[in-house]
């Protein structure tokens, strides 16, 4: 029994680390299909983990979560880089190179929850794995929602956001990441409801 949960953490954080990979690689992809080449240039545009891993974001902190049995893991890869003065939509392609993170995590959740819903078949032991891939790739799209810079969710606010307004809000990067630390640990839980109504959706749980 011990063997089998160690053996569901470690392929918790696979998923979490080849998910984080598919969101960073989906930012590079939209940069560049909106003209921008600093993804391609930078070696970014590749779906190998060795591109994109970041020791904290990526392996140390959900492995914390996990071992720690704190509800719901996240993590991240290292952030694929754009320039946003080379997008053709230079009022909204911020927004869609951040939004397209996160709708590869669903597109991701989508395809599995569908197979786990409709092919009945799958034992039980695989039914949940593909459980759990579905549930950590909505938690990673809701997760980067949340409207905290550095969060892709600030950067699709920001679009929306007048020009005086929008620069100081995304200029908080700098001290972002601390908020989102103390989101995470002051109110997590509160994109928890969010996930598990997709989750009942997408798989009919």
């Amino acid at each position: 029994m011990l063997q089998y949960l160690h053996m569901i953490e470690i392929f918790q954080i696979i998923v979490l680390i080849l998910s984080a990979i598919a969101h960073e690689y989906m930012h590079g992809w939209m940069a560049f299909r909106l003209g921008d080449e600093t993804a391609k240039n930078a070696g970014r545009l590749t779906m190998n983990p060795l591109a994109h891993l970041e020791w904290f974001g990526s392996l140390f902190l959900p492995l914390v979560m996990i071992l720690s049995g704190m509800p719901f893991v996240f993590g991240w890869a290292k952030p694929v880089p754009y320039n946003p003065f080379n997008l053709r939509d230079k009022k909204y392609g911020e927004a869609k190179v951040a939004l397209a993170g996160p709708l590869a995590n669903l597109i991701i959740a989508v395809f599995f929850g569908l197979c786990l819903r409709f092919l009945p078949f799958f034992s039980i032991y695989f039914s949940g794995l593909l459980g759990i891939i579905v549930y950590i790739n909505l938690v990673l799209m809701i997760f980067n929602l949340v409207p905290i810079p550095p969060l892709d969710g600030s950067k699709i606010l920001g679009a929306f956001l007048p020009a005086n307004l929008r620069e100081r809000y995304l200029g908080s990067e700098r001290i972002g990441f601390i908020f989102v630390i103390l989101f995470v640990m002051l109110a997590g839980n509160l994109i928890m409801p969010i996930v598990n109504f997709l989750f009942k959706v997408i798989v009919g749980a």
